[in-house]
């Protein structure tokens, strides 16, 4: 929301900006703007869809939704953002013109700075809540929710973009050559495709199907062996279905002897232990086996 707010007060002076001044890189980041707007429209939606009751048609429910969307923002960005600035900045540096009253531009940059940095803060204070210890890198690469990681890249490309635009601006009133502010253009527009391309690498991932955290994976595997009827995990698999729900399937080998009532309670704790140490893990599906050569022994190698 702090995103949405701040992208739409740049962008509409941005355009006013355009509209006076006639600089390329106050276009591309005035359309830059408009689309990181329609991006958090898109994941503010993708959130609301996700959040709709499973069903029989969808019965893991709808929680890729975010996926989905996340993965809409990397098209949006690509091509709305990144391709039309390289494009407005090849039109500028072809058919160069003086940047007019330049006081339009270099005030509207400055305040989409302000704003944007709030935008940034904001994102910054939000991931710091879930990343724990991991590094920035490692936390876009890693988030199950898109929301965060997308918002962090786009903030962060919409900062350097205005640094780029700032310096195209002052460059081509210095010289008094428009080629610089279209050089600028350009600089925005491969910016913005490159941060555009890691973001769909990420989310189409995310699509695609990851599994947990391998600290979460050991956890579930820890919880599952109690050490008396549960005695080791074969095989296990996880999934998410969404930023904040789980799949766990695995096969679990329980004692020979064990009655069938002694094994069904002791999968029932084997559940409970989980939801207890991971609370997203929301589907379990857990298969008791005998652990003995040339059967559950194999499946090991599926690991």
């Amino acid at each position: 929301m702090a995103a949405l707010g701040a992208n739409l007060a740049i962008a509409a002076s941005k355009f006013i900006a355009f509209a006076f001044s006639g600089s390329s890189s106050m276009l591309a980041e005035g359309v830059h703007s408009l689309a990181d707007s329609g991006n958090q429209g898109l994941l503010l939606l993708g959130g609301k869809k996700a959040k709709k009751e499973a069903n029989e048609e969808h019965p893991f429910g709808y929680g890729r939704e975010r996926y989905i969307y996340g993965f809409l923002v990397s098209i949006v960005l690509f091509t709305v953002g990144g391709v039309f600035a390289l494009y407005e900045g090849y039109e500028k540096i072809q058919h160069p013109h003086e940047v007019e009253h330049w006081y339009w531009p270099v005030g509207v940059l400055v305040f989409a700075i302000v704003a944007e940095s709030f935008s940034f803060r904001t994102a910054i204070k939000e991931s710091n809540e879930v990343r724990g210890k991991l590094g920035w890198g490692q936390f876009v690469r890693r988030a199950k929710a898109p929301e965060l990681p997308v918002v962090l890249l786009e903030d962060l490309g919409a900062l350097v973009g205005l640094v780029l635009a700032l310096g195209g601006v002052g460059l081509a009133l210095l010289t008094g050559n428009g080629v610089w502010d279209g050089i600028g253009t350009l600089c925005i527009g491969t910016l913005l495709v490159l941060i555009a391309l890691l973001l769909a690498a990420e989310t189409k991932s995310l699509l695609l199907g990851e599994s947990a955290d391998p600290a979460e994976r050991q956890k579930i595997h820890a919880a599952l062996v109690d050490g008396e009827t549960v005695t080791e995990v074969i095989h296990m698999r996880t999934l998410h279905l969404g930023p904040e729900e789980l799949l766990v399937a695995a096969k679990v080998a329980v004692q020979h002897d064990d009655t069938a009532v002694e094994i069904a309670r002791a999968i029932d704790a084997a559940e409970q232990r989980i939801r207890e140490t991971v609370p997203i893990a929301r589907v379990i599906y857990l298969e008791p086996d005998i652990l003995r050569e040339g059967g559950a022994m194999d499946a090991r190698t599926e690991r």
